[in-house]
C-alpha cells in the first residue's frame, strides 16, 4: 500500500516535469516567433553577398564586363577605344558633339558618396506593372539601398504598394511628365536615357528652363523643374545595346526592336549591383484585354509601344530568375 508521504513525492514529482515541460514549451514559441521575424526580417533586409550578382551574370550575358563607366562623361569622348559602332540609343556614334555640349554644363557622372561607400549594394528594380497594386510592398522596397524607377510612374498616394525612396528613375522626354515634387527625392538621380541628339538639346533646355520651341521639340513635353543639373546623369548607351544585342540576342547589325525601360533597367543592375530584386514586371496575355497595364491608370495591352517585344523579354527575365540571378517580389 501506498503510503502518504510516497504519494506526496509523485505529486511533487509530477509539479516538477510540468513545469519543466512548460517552460521548454513557452522557449520552443519564443523561438518559433523570433524565427518568424526573422524571416520577415530577411525579407525586409534581404542578405547581400558582394559579387554575387557579377558571378551569376557573367555565366548568362557574353561578353559581360563591369568596366564601362554608367553615366557618360566627357573624358569617355578624349580616347579612341571608347568609340562607338553604333547610333543613340544602342552607341553615341554620330551624336558625339551634341553630348559634349550638353557635358560642357553638366558632367555630372558619379553616385552620391552614400551609394559609393556601399559594400554591397542591394537593388530593386521597380517596374509600373498592375501586379503592384494592392501588394503593400512599399515598406519592403524602402529598405533596398538603391530603389530604380521608370519613366513617369507617380509615387505621391501609391506609397502603401510601392514605396517612396527613389534613387534613380530612367527616363526619356516623351515618360518625363512626372511631379518631381512628389515623385522624387532631394538626392534622387534623374537619368536620361537618350534615343536621339534631340533628347540632349531637350535636356539642356528644361535644366535651363529656356524658350520651348521648334520642330524638333514639337512632341517634347513642356514641363518645368526646379532641379538643377546635379541630379541630372545620362546613361551610357553601352547598356541599351547589351540589352537589345546579348540579352535578347538581336542581330547586331540590324536591331528590330528595342528594350524597354524596364528591361534596360534591369541590364543596369545586373552590371553595377551585388543583388538585384524586381517587382511590378509582366504584362497581361494578348487574351487579356481588360487587366490594366500600370498600377496607375487603366491603359491596356493595346496602348502598348509595338516597338518592344514583350514576349522574349519575359521569357529572359524568367531564365534569370531560374538560375537565381534575380528575384521577382511580386507574382508571375
Amino acid at each position: 500500500m501506498t503510503s502518504p508521504s510516497d504519494l506526496l513525492h509523485h505529486y511533487s514529482l509530477r509539479r516538477i516535469l510540468f513545469f519543466f515541460v512548460m517552460f521548454f514549451f513557452g522557449i520552443f514559441c519564443f523561438w518559433l516567433k523570433e524565427l518568424d521575424v526573422l524571416r520577415t526580417d530577411v525579407r525586409l533586409l534581404p542578405i547581400c553577398y558582394p559579387g554575387y550578382v557579377a558571378s551569376k551574370a557573367a555565366a548568362l550575358i557574353s561578353n559581360y564586363s563591369r568596366d564601362h563607366p554608367i553615366f557618360l562623361q566627357m573624358s569617355d569622348f578624349f580616347w579612341v577605344k571608347n568609340q562607338s559602332y553604333y547610333n543613340l540609343p544602342y552607341g553615341t556614334n554620330g551624336s558625339e558633339d551634341v553630348i559634349m555640349k550638353f557635358l560642357a554644363f553638366a558632367n555630372q557622372n558619379h553616385f552620391p558618396p552614400e551609394i559609393e561607400r556601399l559594400p554591397c549594394k542591394r537593388c530593386v528594380v521597380v517596374g509600373n506593372g498592375f501586379r503592384l497594386k494592392n501588394s503593400s510592398l512599399g515598406d519592403v522596397i524602402d529598405k533596398y539601398d538603391i530603389v530604380i524607377r521608370l519613366n513617369n510612374a507617380p509615387i505621391n498616394k501609391y506609397q502603401r504598394d510601392i514605396g517612396s525612396k527613389t534613387t534613380m528613375r530612367f527616363f526619356y522626354p516623351e515618360s518625363s511628365n512626372f511631379n518631381p515634387h512628389f515623385d522624387t527625392n532631394p538626392n534622387s538621380l534623374l537619368v536620361l536615357v537618350p534615343f536621339k541628339s534631340q533628347d540632349l538639346r531637350w535636356m539642356k533646355i528644361i535644366i535651363n528652363d529656356e524658350k520651348r520651341g521648334g520642330k524638333d521639340f514639337r512632341f517634347m513635353p513642356r514641363v518645368v523643374w526646379t532641379l538643377g543639373s546635379q541630379n541630372i546623369r545620362v546613361l551610357n548607351p553601352y547598356f541599351m545595346e547589351v540589352a537589345a544585342t546579348r540579352m535578347l540576342n538581336h542581330n547586331q547589325t540590324e536591331i528590330k526592336s528595342k528594350p524597354t525601360t524596364g528591361f534596360l533597367a534591369i541590364t543596369f543592375a545586373l552590371h553595377f549591383c551585388d543583388l538585384v530584386h524586381v517587382a511590378g514586371f509582366g504584362y497581361p496575355t494578348s487574351v487579356n484585354d481588360t487587366e490594366p497595364l500600370h498600377y496607375y491608370s487603366s491603359e491596356t495591352l493595346k496602348s502598348m509601344d509595338p516597338a518592344h517585344d514583350t514576349l522574349q523579354e519575359g521569357e529572359i527575365l524568367k531564365m534569370f530568375m531560374q538560375h537565381q540571378v534575380i528575384q521577382n517580389l511580386t507574382r508571375v
